[in-house]
């Protein structure tokens, strides 16, 4: 489904990706590890096209789409949740939704299709539809950057630290949300500070250091013998 091939990257002069490969199956959840500043959001940027590989290549679907536009890939079934959220906060919840259905070949009964499934796995939303999204709690922006990803009717999600600044609930809510779309067959690139959450979710995982992936394994692995997540990780 996706590959990155040898990508690296640079901000400026810094050189921040020094070679990453990894690839996500159709319908895999893959986790991607890291301590903080080693090309974790760096990669998932390089990726949707808002980081402009310096030498390598990524491969959607079976297409090689380095350097092509990030509202291209987007198109192409690829979507990306960033760090921060980016909802829209003057817009109501419904309106931030919409910005993902004002596309070409959706009319109006499929766009009634997507926001009736986007509400039966956030009714939450579907009862702030009409609010701000400044007013929402983190939790509930980060299921609308979700919800808005969904919108789109990606093949895959880039999710970047869905968990960041949540409370444990939330995380928990976050954790089903990952498991629904994996049964929907969407496959999901995850970068996340939670091991534990990482390592119940994913089918493999991928461990980077210094801009460079270092360790490979399933999930199930890392969870019976921890000391690779020590060792790059210290926890």
């Amino acid at each position: 489904m996706l590959a990155a091939r040898d990508v690296h990257a640079f901000y400026g002069k810094s050189h921040i990706l020094h070679g990453v490969s990894l690839e996500v199956r159709a319908g895999e959840v893959v986790g991607l590890l890291g301590r903080n500043g080693v090309g974790k959001s760096t990669t998932l940027k390089t990726i949707m096209g808002l980081v402009r590989p310096a030498r390598g290549a990524i491969v959607f679907d079976g297409r090689d789409v380095t350097g092509v536009a990030t509202h291209r890939l987007a198109r192409l079934g690829l979507a990306w949740v960033p760090e921060d959220r980016r909802i829209f906060p003057s817009l109501s919840v419904w309106e931030n939704l919409r910005t993902g259905l004002d596309r070409a070949g959706v009319g109006h009964a499929k766009r009634a299709d997507l926001l009736e499934k986007v509400f039966r796995y956030f009714p939450l939303l579907a009862e702030r539809r009409y609010q701000a999204g400044r007013t929402l709690s983190g939790g509930e922006q980060q299921m609308l950057a979700i919800a808005r990803a969904m919108m789109l009717e990606p093949k895959i999600i880039l999710l970047d630290e869905p968990t960041e600044g949540l409370m444990p609930r939330m995380v928990g809510q976050i954790r089903e949300i990952i498991e629904t779309l994996r049964q929907d067959g969407v496959a999901i690139l995850l970068v996340e500070q939670s091991v534990p959450l990482t390592l119940a979710v994913s089918a493999r995982v991928y461990i980077m250091e210094k801009g460079v992936v270092r360790h490979e394994a399933p999930a199930p692995a890392l969870r019976a013998d921890d000391a690779v997540i020590r060792r790059y990780l210290g926890v």
